[in-house]
């Protein structure tokens, strides 16, 4: 079967529409085509490709795709589907209803996000779900961890790179002191600082009480908590500093070892190639001196392995 290859700047979204319905006509599907054309379309023109082939066809594009993919390119493709929000408010909510409790994917997806992402998806989570993502949190997350996700969630931060020298130092201190200086921890005084300084303040807190203790925050974080509430704190130190180096230490866990955590591959590249890619690749490169393309090419196959390296772009 030959594949029709559609550039973007010469198709229109009802050219695109009309291209995949000939995609899923006849017998078996025309993936490479599906992949050509869905892999190199933003966001807005993925949402009016999807509003013309309702249009031309009177039927549901994700629907049609449901029917006509299966395995991890189905979920790849679906979850890729929809606008950034939209995703993100898609995968916290399966977090969170699954059978089996998946808070550290809700932990990642909230504590990598800035306060202006969050805000956005929270509505998204609402008009989709018909519930306030708070209540979702208050019903499966427990403890510290809980009250620092509904702090994270319900707290405007700032999202600018000034930063206040004086409260810098102050938050450090107080950090000191409700950790590592006292017996026990004052976990209060975490979830404060965490869910309301931005992140350009936080990462000048790191470097701060590094200077002033000999010893980094997140060496801190370790000694003094545990379990959930541990990872979401090292998420929002992390991203604070360098949301990139995040997400590669995330890409290589999912791809190290024996077989491959394709949810996790998937989540990572889908929701990330339309907001810091270009610098996820330039950290992998720089950290194991190996291209992610390779990386990924080396650990997937198939019209699965094409979407994944598709939506990553060149290989450089």
């Amino acid at each position: 079967m030959s594949t029709l290859i559609v550039p973007p700047l010469l198709s229109s979204p009802r050219d695109d529409a009309m291209h995949l319905y000939r995609a899923f006509k006849g017998f078996g599907t025309d993936t490479s085509a599906v992949i050509s054309i869905l892999a190199h379309r933003d966001a807005a023109q993925r949402a009016l490709i999807q509003h013309e082939y309702r249009a031309l066809y009177a039927e549901d594009l994700l629907k049609r795709l449901t029917s006509e993919l299966t395995g991890k390119l189905e979920t790849a493709v679906l979850l890729w589907m929809h606008d950034l929000p939209g995703r993100d408010a898609i995968i916290v909510r399966q977090a969170l209803i699954a059978d089996i409790l998946n808070l550290e994917t809700a932990t990642e997806v909230i504590c990598s996000r800035t306060s202006s992402q969050i805000q956005v998806f929270k509505q998204h989570y609402y008009a989709k779900f018909g519930v306030h993502l708070e209540h979702d949190i208050e019903l499966r997350a427990s403890g510290d961890h809980k009250k620092l996700l509904l702090a994270y969630v319900s707290t405007p931060r700032y999202e600018g790179r000034e930063v206040d020298r004086n409260m810098v130092e102050k938050d450090a201190k107080a950090l000191y002191k409700a950790g590592e200086k006292r017996w026990g921890t004052d976990e209060n005084t975490f979830i404060r600082v965490f869910s309301e300084r931005s992140a350009a303040h936080l990462a000048a807190v790191d470097s701060a009480y590094h200077n002033m203790y000999g010893n980094s925050l997140k060496k801190a974080i370790k000694k003094e908590t545990s379990g959930h509430f541990e990872h979401a704190l090292k998420t929002i130190l992390q991203c604070s500093e360098n949301p990139a180096k995040y997400f590669v230490k995330l890409l290589r866990k999912a791809m190290k070892g024996l077989g491959t955590n394709d949810t996790a591959l998937i989540r990572v590249i889908v929701t990330r190639t339309e907001i810091d890619m270009q610098y996820i690749k330039a950290e992998y490169l720089k950290k194991y001196r190996k291209t992610l393309n390779d990386a990924v090419h080396s650990e997937t196959s198939g019209h699965y392995r094409a979407f994944l390296l598709a939506l990553l772009g060149p290989n450089q």
